[in-house]
């Protein structure tokens, strides 16, 4: 990984900053809005972005970060496979006026990070841009996820549907909260106590509901309000499984609905298998009925698709039976 890092004169203007609203936005937003505070933070996600949802505060005088790309924006800053805009997509956008950063790196707050090195004071993030890092691109040991330390309760109480509590991490990181500091602020270290209860009812959710086909785990907490990314599973099902399908939402959930979002299924390879990153492009699977679905080839997601949930799984049973033809790497 090699970013060049920007000077002053060299960073897009920008006003306004859209994130997703996961561990990785908040962390891109912060570094973004640490090297200017005056900016206002918007935070989505991937789906709301790509439906249309966002498009009334997408301008040239924003910046995009871990998210899709969208032609309107003024600076495109992520490291998603399926978000990289092709070289008509790019040449267009940078013809426009805008200015496009994509790399392969761990996570976007990483890019972000590097890009504005030189020019902004970020020495209290640097402790936690690790393990930002290593939650996004599947870096997580299985020793650390069990611990379940601080950090990782922290990544859970992201969410798209809290956008005021949100508003209160970025705005702590971003004016500096250390490690210590941000962990000690009284609603952060709340949500953190409850984060961490909430992940014994999902641990026995996922027991209950977690069944392996052919070496893919399928997980259903759909109709509930739980919500999990891959380690709970993987952990679960140990060595059984090279990947598992997380399939949550409501059917009769909306995009404009948060707190009951739509049906949709997310991918992730077992990263605690020696070498269980890298066999497979699950994207191809998130990519397959859904458009707008992607991310990255070891942790991706969709929506379901009509003729609806069973009718999705089947072909995607089917693809995972043919993985060494259709989603080898």
């Amino acid at each position: 990984m090699s970013i060049v890092p920007l000077s002053v004169e060299e960073v897009p203007e920008y006003r306004r900053i859209v994130a997703d609203s996961d561990m990785d936005g908040l962390f891109g937003a912060a570094v973004l809005k640490a090297f200017r505070p005056e900016a206002s933070v918007v935070f989505t996600h991937a789906a709301a972005l790509r439906a249309g949802l966002v498009d009334d505060v997408i301008g040239r005088d924003t910046v995009l970060v871990d998210l899709p790309f969208h032609p309107a924006c003024g600076w495109f800053v992520d490291h998603h496979l399926t978000n990289r805009p092709n070289d008509d997509e790019a040449s267009r956008f940078e013809a426009d006026g805008g200015t496009q950063h994509w790399e392969a790196t761990p996570s976007a707050a990483r890019l972000a990070y590097e890009l504005l090195a030189n020019i902004t004071d970020m020495d209290h993030l640097a402790p936690m841009m690790p393990v930002v890092d290593a939650l996004d691109s599947g870096g997580i040991s299985k020793e650390e996820f069990l611990a379940d330390g601080p950090l990782l309760q922290l990544s859970r109480t992201c969410t798209s549907r809290d956008p005021d509590y949100m508003m209160h991490l970025v705005n702590l990181l971003s004016n500096g909260a250390s490690f210590e500091v941000l962990l000690a602020d009284p609603v952060v270290e709340a949500r953190c106590r409850e984060a961490a209860e909430e992940r014994s009812a999902a641990q026995r959710h996922v027991e209950e509901n977690t069944t392996v086909h052919d070496r893919l785990a399928v997980c259903r907490m759909d109709e509930s309000p739980l919500r999990s990314n891959g380690y709970l599973v993987t952990a679960w099902v140990g060595d059984a499984a090279d990947a598992c399908c997380i399939v949550h939402g409501y059917a009769d959930g909306h995009l404009e609905t948060p707190e009951r979002p739509p049906l949709g299924a997310s991918f992730y390879a077992n990263s605690f298998l020696p070498n269980g990153q890298g066999r497979y492009d699950l994207s191809r699977m998130a990519t397959s009925l859904d458009p707008t679905g992607g991310g990255h080839a070891n942790a991706c997601g969709c929506r379901i698709q009509p003729p609806g949930l069973e009718a999705n799984m089947e072909h995607w049973l089917s693809m995972w039976a043919n993985r060494d033809v259709v989603l080898k790497l």
